[in-house]
């Protein structure tokens, strides 16, 4: 069976350079020798149908490669533990064969699919801030949690049933929640086989939480900035920026890998992915990595005029892809960086994921605020959390994947440059969400269904997406 990409850089680079352990930076030698391998492996021989088009397969190598150099960057700057948990946890399980796992093959033969490969959650939707237009904010004010015993049920399941060994964490804010004496460190240290990265605006990383983190071993944080002190104080308070300097300080103290959570707008879009903005978190401040997001309107309001225009996600894309080939950057655009990912990796889709949120709803992707399931009603009915993959509501975006551009010979792949099911393709995604009478998360998203206004601005924003992007998509991306 044909290895991954990922898997194929990441066993070569982690065997040599453990080999190489006591020489400070040999990671350095290995990683580019392994993307050669790589090179060789994929970007000439591997299956189009399943790796897509040859700059995509271009790309997946790169993006492969600089997640490597990141996680060699966090074993050399680690704690003990850090250094222990990256070895036994992220980079063994990178090199294993996803395919050949006993879970996913028993889930495939049950199923006729593979299952996801993690899912992001968020145990309490509180949070110390207010942020301009947080996606969280939809929901209502007085916010229920998870217990601990329904965190750890949503873990052993995706363990169990999916071999899923990393889980994503989000809010609200991650380390507000806690039930009794268990905090969200202490569910790392329960389950020391998963891996976890956790969204967080930075501002509760105090030194004993730095130092609690550095014992754990199995975390990595992405702090929400929005540029530099004048943005992110901005949206998210004065005197935030200053607080984030400090817990950026405390995790580096205690060798606690760490990157940076950034959301594009109008205002910001470009600023984020500066020269100035690199040099500052990447190289001055030790960040490891960049999640950049796309404002989605479905927070306080329904704003569609907060979206990054159409002109300037194309610009957007001609940076990244400087900075991700040229300066070797883990960053992860889920918009622009389709072609890394075959696309959208929502709905429980092979190796992608869904999410659930504070109140147990099951969605099938953060961005998409419309469910059928809640994972109290499976557990009271002693039911599996897999059995919210086959709802009408995710299957329907997993075929809609299929018929898009997933596992599709390059002649037929739609962009994806433009993967969002909800954004790029948003008439698709209402028609499904109506169809299968799908239950919104609160006003905002359900005030979209109907407000003709909102309908009318994403059709227009999406065909000059479409204008803007796809002569991209067919110049590089369109084999022959």
């Amino acid at each position: 069976m044909q290895r991954g990409i990922v898997e194929t850089v990441s066993e070569f680079a982690t065997e040599q350079a453990i080999n190489l352990s006591s020489k400070s930076g040999a990671w350095k030698l290995t990683v580019p020798l392994a993307e050669k391998i790589a090179q060789v492996l994929f970007v000439k021989n591997a299956d189009p149908i399943k790796y897509g088009p040859l700059r995509e397969r271009k790309d997946k190598v790169c993006i492969a490669s600089n997640l490597v150099r990141s996680a060699f960057k966090a074993y050399e700057q680690g704690s003990p533990n850090v250094r222990k948990r990256l070895i036994d946890v992220l980079l063994s399980n990178l090199t294993a064969p996803y395919s050949n796992k006993p879970e996913v093959v028993s889930f495939k033969e049950k199923h006729g699919i593979c299952p996801p490969g993690f899912l992001t959650i968020s145990p309490f939707g509180g949070c110390n801030l207010k942020c301009r237009g947080c996606y969280a904010s939809s929901a209502p004010c007085d916010l229920p949690s998870l217990s601990a015993d329904t965190f750890q049920w949503v873990i052993d399941q995706k363990r169990e049933h999916w071999g899923s060994w990393f889980t994503v964490v989000s809010g609200g804010e991650p380390f507000l929640w806690r039930d009794k004496e268990v905090d969200l460190i202490e569910i790392a240290f329960r389950n020391p086989d998963q891996y976890f990265l956790v969204y967080t605006n930075g501002t509760l990383i105090d030194k004993r939480t730095a130092e609690r983190l550095a014992e754990a071993g199995n975390i990595t944080l992405a702090i929400s900035v929005e540029g530099f002190e004048k943005e992110t104080d901005y949206r998210r308070g004065k005197g935030t920026f200053e607080r984030i300097l400090k817990a950026f300080e405390n995790l580096r103290n205690n060798g606690v890998p760490f990157g940076i959570s950034t959301t594009a707008v109008p205002e910001n879009a470009e600023l984020l992915i500066s020269d100035e903005m690199i040099e500052f978190f990447f190289d001055e401040q030790g960040a490891l990595y960049q999640w950049l997001f796309q404002y989605m309107p479905i927070g306080r309001g329904i704003d569609t005029a907060k979206q990054v225009s159409p002109e300037v996600r194309r610009r957007m894309w001609i940076r990244e892809q400087e900075l991700i080939y040229d300066r070797h950057l883990f960053l992860a655009d889920f918009w622009n960086g389709g072609p890394f990912s075959s696309g959208c990796i929502a709905g429980g889709r092979e190796g992608g994921y869904l999410y659930i949120d504070w109140n147990g709803n099951i969605y099938p992707c953060v961005f998409v605020p419309y469910w059928k399931d809640n994972i109290h009603d499976l557990i009271s009915a002693k039911r599996p959390l897999s059995d919210a993959i086959f709802s009408d509501l995710f299957t329907g975006v997993r075929d809609w994947q299929l018929s898009y551009n997933y596992m599709k010979p390059s002649v037929e792949r739609g962009n994806e440059i433009r993967p969002c099911f909800i954004r790029d393709h948003h008439e698709k995604a209402r028609e499904l969400i109506l169809k299968t009478s799908s239950t919104p998360a609160g006003t905002s998203a359900a005030e979209s269904l109907w407000d003709n206004d909102y309908i009318q601005a994403m059709k227009e924003y999406d065909l000059e997406i479409s204008s803007q992007l796809d002569p991209i998509w067919e110049e590089h991306y369109r084999d022959a």
